[in-house]
Parts: C-alpha cells; structure tokens; sequence
C-alpha cells in the first residue's frame, strides 16, 4: 500500500507529535510501503505549523519510505509580488512531488489560490486539497471548485475533507456539506446516486479523491454498497489515505478498504497503483 496523506509533528494542542519513527512503525504494521508526507504552513484549522523544511529532513533519511510534498500560503507578504512559483520550483529541485496539504482559509477560486495552481501546472505538481466550511471553501455542487478544474487541467486536483465527502449523496445540501461552527460536518444515512462527487469524478480527468481521515470514512461506511460501485467505478481516480496525524490514532479506513467487496483489481488500483502513477514512482 501506498498511503497518499501523513504528517509528521505536532499539529494540534490536544494531541502528542507524531514522530518519524511512530509514523515508519505504524506503516510497518499496516503493511504500508511508502506514505507522503505533507506539511502545513497555512494557519487555518491547526495549532501548529510542520512547514516544508521539517517534511524534507524526515523524508531525506527515509528516501525509501517517505514521499515529501511541499506547501506556502499565497498570502506571505504585505506585497502582491510573492511569487509562488519561485518558492515552489526551489521546494521541487530538493524532491518533493506534490503540493499539500492545501489548507488555505480561501474561497476554493479565490485568486490567491488561483495563483498557486498556475504555479503547479507550470511544476507538474499534484495538489492536495482539504475542503470544508472555513477551508478553500465553496458551495454545494462545488461551482468554485468546477472553475479551477477547467481553468487548470493539467493539474491533478486530490480532493479530500469534509466539504469534499459530505456531497458524495445527491441530496446534501449547503448546510451538510458547509455546516455551521458546532455542528458536525458528518452526514449520516444511505447515500442517494448521483452526487457532486460521482458527476465531478465523472466530468474532470484531472481530479481525483482521497480516502483520508474520519470525513472520507464516515462517507464510505455511511453505505457500503454504495461505496463499493463508487470505488469499482472510479476505481483509476481513487487514492487510500489515512490523515496519520496522533499516536494510536484509529485508522478504521485500512479495514473497511480491505473487507469492501469490490475486485482486487480496484482495489490494487485504490490501495498503490493510482499513486505510483500519479506521482511517477
């Protein structure tokens, strides 16, 4: 298995760090091969930073075990010259192979952000994006999200996040997908067919999903028969994830993906191919 989405380091006050070595010894025992790191320097959502820097040390003394991405928050600066792409290529020439996670508390087409895409078509960066009421934000049907897939579709856009998941039903709504602060972002009952998330996985060759965290889990388990035609369906644009973020933090993800009835062709696909193409490993 290749697990698109880690951190290493202490992101929120109510959990201890996760070191490198927590991380290697819990991929050894799920029998993950390879993991991507990825950092955070956007403020939004998290108590602490793990920038770009930290993510290339780890990853340069386990170049075999850990794949690292990189980040930078459009918004550096008092001046509007920051050039994103400049910060980017330098992060690129150290080995990193994606951008992500982006956590920007943007609008998902919010011109800074535009300017961070451009930046990564130009790299051939994959990017990694969250979603959800406070984060690259956006309405039900993600016409916000539907701009940048065309305006950029050179971009391999991985969408994750509770704003992404919430909408894998055709009757979510704004309130479901984008909730309110105190209400939880986790959409229970059956899926009905046919939601923002089949037709835009459908519509847009250069977008993909990431089966990451308590949002992407929530939304599978929730209808497991439904999940099962999503992932046999979109079994080329579908990619397994944790969101590996605390010491013996549960990862039910791991389970379900090896029990769901779905052929072991998808799930080869979901579980390593998808990634080792996506990132030319």
């Amino acid at each position: 298995m290749i697990d698109i989405h880690t951190h290493v380091g202490r992101i929120v006050t109510d959990y201890p760090p996760l070191t490198p070595r927590t991380l290697l010894r819990r991929m050894d025992r799920l029998g993950i091969e390879k993991a991507v790191v990825l950092p955070i320097e956007n403020p939004e959502e998290v108590h602490y930073c793990v920038p770009t820097s930290d993510v290339l040390r780890v990853c340069r003394r386990h170049p075999d075990r850990l794949i690292p991405f990189c980040v930078t928050d459009p918004r550096h600066g008092v001046r509007s010259d920051f050039d994103v792409k400049e910060v980017l290529k330098r992060y690129v020439d150290q080995g990193c192979r994606g951008f992500g996670e982006y956590l920007a508390g943007l609008a998902v087409d919010d011109p800074r952000s535009l300017r961070v895409y451009e930046a990564c078509q130009e790299l051939r960066l994959p990017v990694l994006m969250h979603l959800d009421s406070y984060i690259n934000w956006d309405r039900v049907g993600f016409p916000g999200f539907q701009r940048v897939l065309k305006a950029f579709p050179d971009v391999p856009f991985i969408a994750h996040g509770p704003g992404w998941w919430a909408q894998i039903s055709a009757d979510a709504t704004d309130e479901m997908a984008y909730p309110p602060e105190g209400a939880s972002p986790y959409v229970k009952g059956p899926v009905v067919p046919g939601g923002p998330v089949e037709k835009l996985l459908a519509s847009y060759p250069n977008l993909y999903a990431d089966l990451s965290a308590q949002s992407a889990y929530n939304a599978l388990s929730r209808d497991p028969g439904y999940a099962a035609s999503l992932l046999e369906r979109f079994q080329d644009k579908i990619l397994f994830g944790t969101d590996y973020l605390y010491p013996r933090q549960p990862l039910p993800i791991v389970r379900f993906l090896r029990d769901l009835p779905i052929s072991e062709i998808a799930r080869a696909k979901i579980l390593r191919d998808n990634a080792v193409r996506l990132l030319g490993l």
